[in-house]
C-alpha cells in the first residue's frame, strides 16, 4: 500500500509518467523543482501563460491578485487560486483544483480536481486526484528533533533519508477540519479522516480514521 502505483492514478497529473519511475512516492521529493521545469520546456503556449520567469499558468485558470505564486510552479487547466494563497514554488497543480484563502504549498504535487481550499499548510506531499483536505488541516514536514523522517506501517520502518516529509494522500482521500498529518503520514485511497485528527504513520486504503485506535473499513456504501 505503500507504493507509488498503489496510491495514485498516474493519468490524473502531468507528473504521472515520471512518477512512475518511483517505487515510494517520498523519494520523488527531491526532484519536484527539475521536474517542473522540464515540463515547463512543452507547456503549449497558446494554452499556458509565462506570468513570470518559471511561472506558468493555464489560460483557463483563475488567480486572484492577491495569490502569490513562486517559481517554478505550473498552475493547470480551470485551476482557481484564491485571496491570499502562498505558492512558494516547486508547485505543481493539476487540473480543476482549488488552492484557497491562505493556503501555502511548497514542493508539491497537486493531481487533478485536489481542494486545498481553506487555511491549509501543504508542503513536501504529494496529493492524490480529488483528495481534499478540509479547512485548517495541515501537512506537518519537520519532525521536532529534526531527525529523518521514517515511514512507519505496522511493524515495518522505512527510512527515507529525508528531513522534510509531509503527507502522501491517495485519490479520493478525505481530511477533515483542524486535522493534522504528522510527517511521513501516508493515507491510502478513498480512507476519510475525522476533523480533529492528529495522524501518524500508515493508514490503509478503503478505511474511516477515528482516532488511532479506531480505524474501521467502511462499509460498502460509505461516502
Amino acid at each position: 500500500m505503500l507504493k507509488t502505483k498503489d496510491l495514485y492514478s498516474f493519468e490524473h497529473s502531468l507528473a504521472g509518467e515520471w512518477l512512475k519511475n518511483f517505487e515510494y512516492p517520498w523519494q520523488a521529493l527531491k526532484g519536484i523543482s527539475e521536474l517542473i521545469v522540464q515540463l515547463q520546456k512543452d507547456l503549449s503556449r497558446n494554452e499556458y501563460i509565462e506570468r513570470e520567469p518559471g511561472v506558468f499558468v493555464h489560460v483557463s485558470a483563475k488567480i486572484a491578485a492577491t495569490a502569490y505564486l513562486g517559481t517554478p510552479c505550473i498552475i493547470g487547466e480551470d485551476t482557481e487560486v484564491r485571496p491570499g494563497a502562498f505558492i512558494r514554488g516547486n508547485a505543481l497543480v493539476g487540473k480543476h483544483c482549488v488552492v484557497g484563502n491562505s493556503t501555502e504549498l511548497k514542493n508539491v504535487i497537486l493531481f487533478d480536481h485536489v481542494q486545498v481550499p481553506h487555511y491549509n499548510y501543504v508542503g513536501d506531499s504529494i496529493l492524490g486526484c480529488y483528495a481534499h483536505m478540509g479547512a485548517g488541516s495541515i501537512t506537518s514536514n519537520v519532525k521536532s528533533d529534526k531527525t529523518n523522517v521514517v515511514i512507519v506501517e505496522g511493524e515495518h520502518r522505512m527510512e527515507t533519508g529525508l528531513k522534510k516529509v509531509g503527507a502522501m494522500l491517495g485519490d479520493h482521500v478525505e481530511v477533515g477540519c483542524n486535522s493534522v498529518l504528522n510527517p511521513g503520514t501516508i493515507v491510502g485511497k478513498n480512507t476519510n479522516i475525522y476533523p480533529l485528527s492528529c495522524v501518524r504513520h500508515t493508514i490503509p486504503a478503503n478505511h474511516i480514521y477515528k482516532d488511532a485506535d479506531h480505524i474501521v473499513k467502511k462499509k460498502q456504501n460509505d461516502d
